[in-house]
């Protein structure tokens, strides 16, 4: 659908009809939209419906947001008064948009001089901050293959002495990259954190400041080099917690306090307004050597993640055997089951090399196939239990482990591996209680 008056998505406008002054941005038009109304995105982050009939349109700047996909790789830095060298690799994502993002009219990056804009504060932590445009994308566009590209720049930054890499990212598929980055850099000498929004920084509510603003804390104080998410623990602004890259996953589609970590309790946690910095929990990876870094960043894009359901058709299973599928990931119900139906087609799948994990959907507690029928079944068809793994996780792990070891029976045995922390032995009673609201 197109706008009215010659209108084009991401002009600045100024509307004058019956006395009142609307300034705003073009948004797209949708099929449910009259022909005569022109959809603004104001200066306060909301969007409004103007009838452009009998109205005075004036064109104030053209193409003022744009739209993007794949970007060139650009690079900006600035200089601060602290002495914290920080690098930004940014992907995308609502936390650097100035525009709404999902409609596409947006500004989908920031410069290093924008981002001080939105969070001044920066200058007193860093010495210099460094920007570095990687991709346009939303989230759920990202592939295994740009999970290489992320580790590869991340390395990149790492290596080059920054004192820590924030990642921005769309939240909707964040707990994927970050489990993804958390298996291919090793032995980091500084955290990785992944950092979004669920609310744009146009936006009066925003939560990017507080989470931006938080990176250099844990930056600089944290004892740890893991990949981390960082993103806010409460609905006010009053606390953002760094949850482990593979034990996290978003629970909500709109909070602020959408992330949670599973089985695990948060490695960090930053108050606000003194940011103030507390270790959660000791059972951590710790910073290494910048010597001892490595990165190992292929991912196989011939792995799939299923989720059992009630009459679910077995022949998917068939189905993605005969493309050539390497591995799969089950997300079974409670303790790791698929109806009996698909047993015989789990079997065909194992004995053709294809790699199985089950994980639970139920997320919290872990899979045990031998406790009824069916699971112990599975087990017998070469199914691998996967202990208490989130099934992203599961599912990144599958991806690394197939693109960097040759040997099936190795992969088979490292999936049943502690890596990085994405399984955890704690007994469930000591990490389910909702401990981060003390």
């Amino acid at each position: 659908m197109g706008n009215p008056e010659g209108l084009e998505v991401g002009d600045l406008v100024r509307v004058v009809k019956n006395n009142i002054v609307l300034e705003g941005v073009v948004m797209p038009a949708t099929e449910f939209t009259s022909p005569d109304v022109v959809i603004l995105k104001l200066g306060n982050g909301y969007n409004v419906g103007v009838s452009v009939k009998n109205a005075k349109v004036e064109v104030i700047k053209k193409s003022y947001a744009h739209i993007g996909g794949e970007a060139l790789r650009a690079r900006t830095s600035i200089s601060g008064r602290g002495t914290l060298r920080l690098s930004m690799i940014s992907t995308g994502g609502t936390i650097v948009s100035k525009v709404e993002y999902e409609t596409g009219a947006v500004k989908p990056a920031l410069t290093a001089q924008e981002l001080i804009e939105l969070a001044p504060e920066l200058l007193n932590e860093v010495s210099e901050l460094e920007v570095i445009e990687l991709f346009r994308l939303l989230s759920e566009d990202l592939t295994p293959s740009h999970w290489s590209r992320i580790a590869e720049e991340v390395a990149k930054r790492i290596e080059s002495g920054a004192g820590g890499v924030i990642v921005a990212h769309g939240t909707d598929t964040m707990s994927y990259t970050a489990a993804a980055l958390a298996f291919a850099l090793r032995n980091l000498p500084c955290p990785v954190m992944l950092v979004g929004a669920q609310r744009s920084s146009d936006r009066p509510s925003t939560d990017s400041v507080l989470n931006l603003r938080a990176c250099p804390v844990i930056a600089s104080r944290a004892p740890f080099g893991e990949v981390v998410v960082v993103m806010h623990g409460h609905t006010s602004d009053s606390y953002v917690l760094a949850h482990r890259g593979v034990k996290v996953r978003k629970m909500h589609s709109s909070r602020r306090d959408a992330f949670q970590s599973v089985n695990d309790i948060p490695l960090a946690r930053v108050d606000f307004p003194k940011k103030t910095f507390k270790l959660l929990n000791r059972r951590y990876l710790p910073r290494s050597s910048l010597q001892n870094f490595t990165v190992r960043a292929k991912f196989s894009s011939k792995v799939a993640l299923i989720k059992a359901y009630p009459g679910m058709d077995c022949g998917i299973i068939d189905y993605l055997v005969d493309k050539g599928y390497e591995g799969i990931v089950l997300e079974g119900t409670g303790l790791g089951h698929v109806r009996r139906e698909c047993i015989d087609a789990v079997r065909r799948a194992c004995e053709e090399g294809v790699i199985i994990v089950m994980t639970s959907q139920t997320l919290f507690g872990r899979v045990n196939m031998k406790v009824y029928t069916n699971g112990r079944k599975l087990i017998l068809a070469g199914v691998i239990p996967g202990s208490d793994m989130l099934p992203e996780a599961a599912y990144a792990k599958l991806s690394w482990l197939l693109a960097n070891v040759r040997d099936r029976d190795e992969v088979r045995a490292l999936m049943t591996c502690n890596l990085v922390n994405e399984i955890n032995e704690v007994h469930d009673a000591e990490i389910y209680p909702r401990w981060y609201h003390g």
